[in-house]
């Protein structure tokens, strides 16, 4: 499973992100620009020492990004506010990539007509989206128990006896 975060504008959520796939052995992708260096100290803070232990790839653009993911044949499944079905509806593969946009802006209409699958985490009417950081764990949880490729809890427990 991979999570790919397009032009993130918020350091904090992206280190966030970051450890969220440390923990859970997800891929992570950034595609490029990024609205801040990967130097920034909100970045380093929320992404602690697990930055070390992510497998993380960086996209100089969305074309770049496309051309990797076609080559390799992976599936975009895209998190929006403007999905069409319910992210607890869809039927996940190992290797979907989970695309989350701009805290900001979200992602352009090209972007969006890319993706395989839009989806989105129904919230209460009148509120407008979930924090990003808060979406990929809720995604990539809902991902990784469909297809049993969940860290098993009782492994990771005794590894830390």
């Amino acid at each position: 499973m991979q999570i790919a975060l397009f032009q993130p504008d918020i350091p904090q959520n992206t280190g966030t992100i970051l450890r969220l796939c440390a923990c859970l052995g997800a891929a992570a992708h950034i595609i490029e620009p990024a609205g801040f260096p990967t130097s920034d100290r909100h970045f380093r803070r929320a992404g602690m020492d697990y930055l070390d232990h992510v497998a993380l790839t960086r996209h100089d653009s969305w074309q770049k990004f496309e051309q990797w993911r076609n080559e390799a044949g992976f599936r975009l499944v895209l998190f929006t506010t403007k999905g069409a079905g319910s992210y607890l509806d869809f039927s996940y593969r190992p290797d979907d990539v989970l695309l989350f946009g701009r805290e900001s802006a979200g992602v352009t209409a090209e972007v969006a007509s890319a993706a395989d699958a839009r989806l989105a985490i129904p919230i209460r009417p009148g509120l407008r989206s979930l924090n990003v950081a808060m979406a990929a764990a809720m995604a990539l949880g809902e991902a990784l128990r469909q297809t049993g490729s969940a860290i098993q809890a009782d492994a990771g427990l005794k590894e830390r006896q």
